[in-house]
């Protein structure tokens, strides 16, 4: 019996026809993670990456050089001139909520240019929540943009809004829960650009969730001056258990390292107790794993178009994230939809998800994937908020044939069985 033989006929077909139809992007992908891979790759043999490295550090973490040469890879990967890579780093949203409030000194404005930023960075930011520990408390002002109709950036109204209390800018790169498309690096320069017309000294911030080795080149290539994002999303590859990184110019890293620690320490120290073998491994593959994960987000939207539903990016779209949605248009069929998620997962196929409250969210929100990482994203996964127009934003993936054998099963379960 083939693996193909537990799927329904039809569906069968569809994926016969997907298959050819997204060759040619898929090439495409392959010699972007060759590219790379060649760069991390180089990174790793000029700094002479040694197997003493891997082992960590306990206590305060002083002379940790495997943290110290770690962190200048990924600055050198990633265009930076410096780099914190640690595990003390909660998640993302931490990583750059501290780049941000690193930054900034009272009397001080913070400027999203992308539109509202999601959901747990509004409270980072005061913008939702109860106020406490918000920027708004230290005098710091925080305000943004929205975006044109289209999805675009206004301009105009970013060249409006700009002004002498302007200390950072801030861009974000992924689509978060929004409907808009995710912005290529390519789009990011010309927003820089915009900026320093304006203010040409003000500092740039780009939120790089979901979007590192996704293309060949970064936002600090082109002109920004630091970006942060998860270990538990691209960067990470799956491997690492923990952490963020922060990454940009060096006395922009050494500004932000005492709000990370406290004035005096910096990024001196951080013990790093048994992370740095994951850390090192998770980055070396995640342009194999990144571009994985895109591969099958291209699969999903191919297939899931074919099945008549809204999808966003198309198949063929320019890719410069991983985020791959799908609007459902009413809270049930999104709901059943992420169980069937959930059951062509690894790890807790058996559990059922449901949409509950979450901290950080202003909606109720369902999860769905079993993941080796609790909450990796780069692993196969779907959630979102339930409210119109009830998208789930997939992502992520380990392998390019889970993802296939996972999107089948739960387009099988969901559009063909009774």
């Amino acid at each position: 019996m083939s693996w193909m033989d537990k799927f329904d006929p039809k569906l069968q077909t569809m994926v016969k026809e997907v298959d050819a139809q997204i060759a040619p992007q898929l090439a495409k992908i392959d010699a972007r993670i060759l590219e790379n891979q060649n760069k991390v790759l180089t990174s790793f043999q000029n700094h002479h990456v040694a197997e003493s490295y891997l082992t960590g550090s306990t206590g305060y973490g002083h002379n940790d050089e495997g943290r110290d040469v770690l962190e200048a890879i990924y600055a050198d990967v990633l265009g930076g001139e410096d780099a914190l890579v640690r595990p003390q780093f909660v998640s993302g949203t931490h990583a750059i909520g501290v780049a941000l409030l690193g930054l900034v000194r009272p009397g001080d404005d913070i400027v999203y240019i992308t539109g509202k930023p999601y959901d747990t960075l509004q409270e980072v930011l005061g913008l939702a929540g109860n106020g406490i520990g918000a920027p708004q408390e230290y005098g710091i002002g925080v305000d943004y943009v929205d975006l044109l109709p289209n999805g675009a950036v206004d301009d105009d109204a970013v060249k409006a809004r700009l002004n002498d209390k302007t200390k950072v800018v801030a861009i974000q790169r992924s689509r978060g829960y929004a409907t808009r498309d995710s912005f290529t690096v390519d789009q990011i320069a010309a927003m820089i650009k915009v900026v320093r017309s304006v203010l040409p000294n003000v500092w740039i911030f780009v939120d790089n969730a979901y979007g590192e080795v996704s293309e060949t080149k970064e936002p600090l290539e082109v002109g920004a001056d630091v970006m942060a994002g998860s270990l538990f999303k691209n960067a990470g590859g799956g491997m690492a258990k923990t952490g963020g990184y922060i990454v940009g110019k060096k006395d922009l890293i050494d500004r932000i390292s005492y709000r990370f620690t406290v004035p005096g320490l910096g990024g001196a120290e951080g013990a790093t107790v048994g992370a740095l073998a994951d850390m090192y491994q998770g980055f070396f593959i995640s342009p194999q794993t990144t571009g994985n994960a895109i591969k099958g987000a291209i699969f999903e939207a191919a297939l899931f178009a074919k099945l008549g539903l809204d999808v966003s990016p198309a198949w063929d779209a320019p890719r410069t994230d991983l985020i791959q949605t799908v609007n459902f248009g009413n809270a049930d069929d999104m709901v059943k939809f992420a169980k069937a998620v959930q059951a062509n997962s690894p790890v807790d196929s058996f559990v059922t998800p449901i949409p509950e409250k979450m901290a950080g969210y202003e909606d109720q929100v369902i999860m769905a994937g079993g993941t080796f990482v609790a909450g990796s994203t780069i692993e196969f996964s779907g959630d979102g908020p339930l409210r119109p127009p009830y998208t789930l934003y997939l992502q992520g993936g380990l392998t390019y044939a889970h993802i296939k054998l996972a999107t089948m099963g739960a387009a099988q379960s969901t559009f063909f069985d009774n």
